[in-house]
């Protein structure tokens, strides 16, 4: 956050010198509610003071928030107590909570109007399948009728970080309300290709027992890799002996193959 101030002083400083240019000169705030490659929850309402006091927009990233953070699902802005209008375009994919395909922007008119209209996907892909957006439909209401599975979710994702703590050789990631977990190796080596290679045996030897993890994948193309994980995702219908039993092959599988 402090280098992004630093980075919004800057531009104001060369937006004084330079009025005209300020006029043509785009700027955005572009964030995750919930971040996938960290597991971190996006501090929105400093986001907000910055966008207040530097005239910046900012554009919210809700694919793994909608659906899971606030009291009624709906995001970020309502995990934080913030209005929506605060933030000025907030989209994501219906293919995480909703289980289904495509996605939504949400924001002022004339800007959805614009992202809409000018997309790819609008001009050069076909409608989405009716099944798709029925279910679609389906998960909303379940959202609207069903408002206690959102702090369900949330007492799950922190009791299986909580049973995850002190898997041998790997330690726990991001925000305790966030569903989708990384393990990190806690003394990575020098080669990445080594690392993934050993966290796929740990994940292959949890799939063989029944839990299903994955190998957190990335780009090698990243400025900024991410280091080595496993991910693991917490739905609300797990009971909590499906989480024992997940966190109780996971150690077991870490300790066989890390240590």
């Amino acid at each position: 956050m402090d280098h992004l101030e630093q980075l919004l002083e800057e531009q104001l400083k060369l937006d004084k010198k330079n009025p005209a240019k300020e006029k043509v000169t785009r700027k955005f705030i572009v964030a995750e509610a919930l971040y996938m490659n960290h597991g971190d929850l996006c501090p929105l309402p400093k986001l907000v003071e910055f966008r207040n006091r530097y005239r910046t927009p900012i554009f919210l990233e809700e694919s793994l928030s909608f659906g899971v953070l606030g009291e009624h699902g709906r995001g970020a802005t309502e995990h934080w107590g913030l209005k929506p209008g605060d933030v000025d375009l907030i989209c994501a994919s219906l293919e995480t909570a909703m289980g289904s395909t495509g996605g939504f922007c949400a924001g002022k008119s004339y800007v959805v109007d614009h992202q809409r209209l000018s997309g790819i996907g609008y001009c050069f892909s076909a409608s989405m399948p009716p099944m798709l957006a029925a279910a679609s439909i389906k998960g909303l209401d379940i959202m609207e009728g069903s408002p206690q599975i959102f702090s369900q979710l949330r007492d799950k994702a922190v009791a299986m970080r909580r049973l995850l703590r002190g898997t041998p050789g790997l330690r726990v990631c991001g925000e305790s309300v966030n569903p989708v977990i990384h393990l990190q190796l806690a003394c990575p080596s020098s080669s990445r290709d080594t690392d993934d290679e050993l966290l796929e045996r740990v994940a292959r030897e949890c799939i063989d027992s029944g839990v299903a993890v994955v190998v957190a994948k990335y780009l090698k193309e990243e400025l900024k890799l991410p280091p080595a994980s496993l991910r693991v995702t917490v739905c609300v219908e797990l009971s909590e002996d499906e989480l024992e039993k997940a966190a109780k092959v996971i150690k077991t599988a870490a300790a066989k193959h890390i240590l």
